[in-house]
């Protein structure tokens, strides 16, 4: 298990836990980021990362993404 931010670009994996407190994790889980769900790095950009997830693309913070285990 590593942090999204440390998965290269392109490649689909698959969430496994995602951390945080309960108003991060309700947060992530309303944008799609549940565990089970596929997630692909599209682009790190000044420290945000961009993501593919569920046929859309969402823009997180380091601090966030680094929360999602995959």
């Amino acid at each position: 298990m590593m942090p999204l931010t440390m998965a290269p670009n392109g490649e689909r994996n698959m969430i496994k836990k995602v951390g945080g407190d309960a108003n991060v994790r309700r947060h992530l889980e309303n944008l799609g980021f549940v565990p089970g769900a596929y997630v692909s790095l599209v682009a790190q950009i000044s420290g945000n990362v961009i993501v593919n997830i569920k046929d859309s693309r969402v823009a997180l913070s380091r601090e966030m993404a680094a929360k999602i285990m995959v």
